[in-house]
């Protein structure tokens, strides 16, 4: 029998101290990993919602879709054509305008970054086929290299 036993160490403390901030440390990173995917996962849900919105906006214009005013959509340039509250109302080509001026401003635009950081959305038709394509800037380096492409045909 060892006559002074008094209890743990000073070293055996310290030993258990570096061990469980460790552990702290790791449940730190893990819950910021998953921060940081939960984020990621929101913008692409962003994204896909922006595309299909642009789709259903399309589809609600057939006119204008007929008649090529969708046909290549950037987001550079595009501004409101101030129809919607006059009593006239929009031509097929004035609602168009209109579509891919608030699609791109309200949601999309990188100054505004309502949804989608950096955000930008382009549409484009090859043979029929119209492609959306909406970009953003996931991980806020400044450039935007992430995105969603959705292709229909109306």
């Amino acid at each position: 029998m060892i006559k002074n036993e008094n209890g743990f160490s000073l070293l055996e403390v310290l030993i258990a101290l570096v061990i469980f901030s460790f552990g702290l440390l790791g449940i730190a990173a893990l819950m910021a990993k998953g921060l940081q995917y939960n984020t990621s996962a929101l913008h692409r849900s962003y994204a896909v919602t922006q595309a299909y919105d642009m789709a259903d906006r399309m589809r609600a214009n057939q006119l204008g879709l007929a008649a090529g005013n969708y046909n290549s959509i950037t987001g550079a340039g595009v501004t409101d054509p101030g129809c919607i509250a006059t009593a006239t109302g929009c031509s097929p080509a004035q609602m168009a305008q209109y579509d891919a001026w608030q699609w791109n401003t309200d949601a999309l635009s990188a100054s505004n970054a309502v949804l989608l950081p950096g955000g930008s959305g382009t549409v484009s038709t090859a043979g029929g086929v119209y492609t959306i394509t909406v970009i953003w800037d996931d991980d806020h380096d400044g450039a935007a290299d992430d995105n969603f492409i959705f292709q229909f045909q109306p």
